[in-house]
């Protein structure tokens, strides 16, 4: 650069010594034109590097907004766990006397807490302020304030036989406030362009070509895996990848704003041309290097659109990156170190790279030390009913729960990666046949294309017994907060949904199990098609129902795909939701719950015996002869055209009673309904019906799908101070959830009586 004004002055006249395109500093002599002068003075070229920072100052104040609300979070749960463990530790010290003297003296006078002293009233043991500096009202009602409409979901639009759903409105709120930013940071500065070009490029291109690339650095670091926003925020990299798709579009847009002053006041307009040839010998187009950047970064976004993502996945996954990287190298040819420039670039190379090297301590086949080093581990497939497949590896890895991995199977698919919940726990509890140091590593998922039908056809032509090579990327996501510091938990799944929910359920009742949760009542609804699906977990479920404190877990499940037949053949409309389900599906239930419903905790059994296998037997004997409950009522056979109806594989056929079949002996259980009740008599049955097992230990199932307004309003006059709503299901689900989630918002900054100070959802998305 230092010889370009020599060898401008021996290629062109003085006249022509101007600004061009791209606008390098021009010094201002007493010689120079009006309008030069003005144009420099107004918005000179040396400073135009601060519309760069503009961005950066945008995102730094964000970051740091959403860095202070999850330390606040972080801290309280603590604090409020900490909290618990400290008063559960007072209690337990309080419960008996500390020496035999005291024990020995019968006046209560001497006891620890005074219940009954001799003189004065009684002591009045006060609670303590669950309130700490940490946690105070002002603030809870205020994060309350906002969830309630950033919790509300947006209607979908519906197109003929399309559906156009949109993000969520905290999503909206953020994407719409940076690019209103950016547009009123590039056109309300002026002059917006010059009186001629030869003064310099048009100053509204230079402001949108910097945020442009100052953006980059962010859009980068908010896709890779393995990035610092998630570090210090807890944000998960598959929600900020929606930041980062909506940040590439921004990008795109600026970049637009960028190129069309340029042919608006095109450079080979008023003797421009000859500037340009004079500073960039050898280009056949004077637009080559921006159209170069231009051309990826168009290619970028359109094929990153949902719908196209959606069709094309795999050929995304294989084009996105190497187009980004050479979307990078295009931009260091365009802005030739210009003003800033480069340091961006050569930031967000340095995050990408960054992030690739720490990503390497997330695969489990690039640790040296481990037995999967450069090899992967050893993982079985297992089909389970309604054709579900069952992952299991044993791994030295270590996750926690709601974590998902990336698989990848060489036997199956050699380049294919995809992502998968882990349904396990990763604890000492659940040690794996391999040795103390692995644990096993389960992933549940419904075959559909691609991938995943790969691996039931696999399982299916190898046999049970045949093993395959995992290379594991993760583990990555998880749940910003921890269960265990909310006093109520309710937990939504829909069909296989329920992964994300199995790991999350036995991880709590663990913690509760050892006083380390505050948690006093769990709630676990689970909608599915047919009651086979609970072969899934039987193992788990059982686990949650003998292990768990007493009176602290309920589940409902709900059977969404079985069908009542009339007696003409055709089906009947499903009851209400609250009403039972009918006893050839209440079978099924029982056959797959063989082995939860125990009479009495096998656990307990076992710790009495103590070892000795003769006792254990001999108790359990005695549990065979307990109490049992009384005989299911008998019925008639179903009427004969109730099987008239063709048989399909994966339909539950639940045939209808007749009541007026029924003999003499019968008639106590006539209700006096046809066989299709209107609306008011299944209202009234909804009483008539109550399952007696709900009552006793909160486990039953339904028929029908689940009301979740109905049934979130109920459970709302149990909720404690602090509620945690979990759900993981279709669409459908979840917008119901969010809606009722968020009307309750009410109930904190509106300052009710029971003084609730938070109610937080946490939804997952699944494409199954």
């Amino acid at each position: 650069m230092p010889q370009l004004p020599r060898l401008l002055e021996r290629s062109v006249p003085a006249d022509f010594l101007q600004p061009l395109v791209e606008r390098v500093r021009i010094p201002v002599t007493s010689s120079s034109s009006p309008n030069l002068q003005a144009a420099v003075k107004q918005d000179p070229w040396s400073k135009s590097g601060k519309y760069a920072l503009g961005w950066v100052y945008f995102s730094i104040i964000l970051l740091v907004f959403t860095i202070a609300i999850h330390l606040y979070h972080w801290m309280s749960d603590r604090i409020r766990r900490a909290t618990y463990k400290e008063e559960v530790a007072k209690s337990s010290a309080a419960s008996s006397p500390d020496d035999d003297y005291e024990m020995a003296n019968m006046p209560t006078n001497n006891s620890t807490h005074m219940f009954f002293p001799r003189h004065g009233p009684i002591h009045q043991q006060q609670q303590r302020e669950e309130e700490t500096f940490l946690s105070f009202t002002p603030l809870n009602r205020l994060i309350a304030l906002l969830r309630y409409f950033f919790y509300r979901p947006l209607p979908v639009l519906r197109i003929r036989r399309r559906e156009i759903s949109f993000p969520s409105p905290g999503v909206i709120v953020l994407v719409a406030a940076a690019l209103i930013f950016v547009t009123l940071y590039c056109f309300i500065p002026q002059p917006l362009y010059y009186a001629s070009i030869q003064y310099g490029s048009p100053p509204v291109a230079i402001r949108a070509g910097m945020l442009a690339v100052a953006m980059m650095p962010w859009i980068v670091a908010l896709s890779m895996k393995a990035n610092l926003v998630t570090l210090i925020t807890g944000i998960g990299h598959e929600r900020l990848n929606v930041l980062h798709r909506w940040g590439g579009y921004i990008c795109l847009f600026l970049s637009l704003i960028h190129t069309i002053p340029f042919y608006v006041t095109p450079v080979w307009d008023q003797e421009g041309l000859v500037v340009f040839k004079s500073y960039f010998q050898g280009q056949s187009y004077i637009y080559s290097t921006g159209v170069a950047a231009l051309v990826p970064l168009v290619f970028l976004c359109v094929h990153s659109l949902p719908f196209l993502r959606a069709w094309m996945y795999e050929l995304f996954v294989a084009l996105h990156v190497p187009v980004s990287i050479v979307f990078v190298g295009m931009l260091l040819w365009h802005c030739n170190n210009y003003l800033t420039s480069w340091n961006y670039l050569w930031a967000t190379i340095a995050i990408w790279l960054t992030s690739y090297m720490v990503r390497l301590c997330f695969l489990n086949w690039t640790n040296p030390w481990r037995m999967s080093w450069l090899i992967g581990e050893e993982a079985a497939v297992t089909i389970l009913p309604e054709n579900a497949v069952k992952v299991t590896i044993p791994s030295q890895l270590k996750w926690r729960p709601g974590q998902y991995v990336y698989l990848r199977m060489p036997g199956v698919s050699i380049f294919e990666n995809h992502p998968f919940t882990l349904a396990s726990l990763c604890s000492e509890d659940f040690p794996s046949e391999y040795g103390e140091q692995y644990r096993d590593m389960v992933l549940v998922f419904r075959p559909f294309g691609g991938f995943t039908r790969k691996v039931l056809n696999a399982a299916i032509d190898n046999g049970p017994n045949h093993t395959y090579r995992a290379f594991i990327d993760g583990p990555y996501g998880g749940m910003q907060r921890e269960l265990a510091s909310f006093d109520t938990v309710v937990l939504f799944a829909g069909g296989s949904g329920i992964t994300a929910i199995v790991s999350h359920l036995l991880n709590l009742i663990k913690k509760m199990r050892d006083s380390k949760a505050v948690t006093k009542q769990v709630h676990v609804v689970w909608a599915l098609k047919r009651p086979e699906t609970m072969e899934w977990f039987k193992e788990e479920l059982r686990i949650c129902r003998e292990f768990a404190p007493p009176e602290t877990v309920h589940c409902q499940f709900f059977i969404t795909a079985a069908k009542r037949i009339g007696p003409n053949g055709f089906p009947l409309p499903p009851p209400s939701p609250s009403r039972p389900v009918s006893d050839l599906v209440h079978g099924k239930i029982d056959k797959a719950f063989h082995g939860i419903a125990s009479k009495r905790n096998s656990a307990l059994i076992r710790e009495e015996a103590a070892g000795d296998p003769e006792k254990e037997k001999e108790l359990r004997r005695e549990n065979e002869d307990g109490i049992s409950a009384l005989p299911a009522p008998t019925f008639l056979p179903p009427p004969k055209k109730a099987h008239t109806r063709p048989n399909k594989p994966n339909k539950l056929t639940i045939p209808s009673l007749n009541t007026n079949q029924h003999n003499a002996n019968n008639k106590s259980f006539d209700v006096g309904f046809p066989s299709t009740p209107t609306m008011l008599q299944k209202n009234l049955m909804r009483f008539a019906f109550l399952p007696t097992a709900n009552k006793k230990t909160g486990w039953h199932t339904e028929y029908g799908r689940p009301d979740i307004p109905f049934m979130l309003k109920g459970l709302e006059r149990e909720f404690g101070k602090r509620t945690c709503v979990f759900v993981c299901g279709p669409p459908s689900m979840r917008v119901d959830v969010q809606k009722c989630v968020a009307s309750m918002q009410q109930k904190v900054w509106g300052g009710g009586e029971n003084g609730k100070q938070e109610v937080y959802l946490h939804t997952e998305n699944y494409a199954i």
